[in-house]
């Protein structure tokens, strides 16, 4: 897909994450959708610099293949924390549940990334 197609998927995942928490939905899901709102907004960005996407999660991962000569604001930097509830939150396991102030700041970090790709590609 293009770069627009691309952030038209993270917005839509941005807002299923700022959903007012439906009873009997966890948070960790919401914090699933801001990661993948962080996902495909810097995939976004990477098509848009001629970089191929990768089919992999890791946000961190992703920031590394940006090109240098972009300014990455300080919460894109920390956007690579999301990495954790693409797959580790998802599913049962030994992790500490997510709470009303995780999921806070995970749509936050999302929304900046987000924004921040769609000034980059001018949509």
């Amino acid at each position: 897909g293009s770069p627009t197609d691309w952030l038209h998927r993270a917005r839509s995942d941005l807002n299923l994450a700022r959903l007012f928490r439906p009873e009997g939905v966890l948070f960790e899901d919401l914090c699933f959708h801001a990661q993948q709102a962080a996902e495909k907004a810097l995939k976004a960005v990477l098509i848009a610099n001629s970089v191929a996407a990768p089919n992999i999660h890791s946000i961190r991962r992703l920031i590394d293949l940006l090109p240098e000569k972009l300014d990455l604001p300080r919460e894109v930097q920390d956007a690579a924390g999301l990495t954790d509830y693409a797959v580790s939150s998802r599913y049962p396991g030994d992790f500490e549940p997510v709470d009303k102030d995780e999921h806070r700041e995970a749509v936050r970090l999302a929304e900046a990334v987000v924004a921040w790709a769609a000034d980059l590609i001018g949509n």
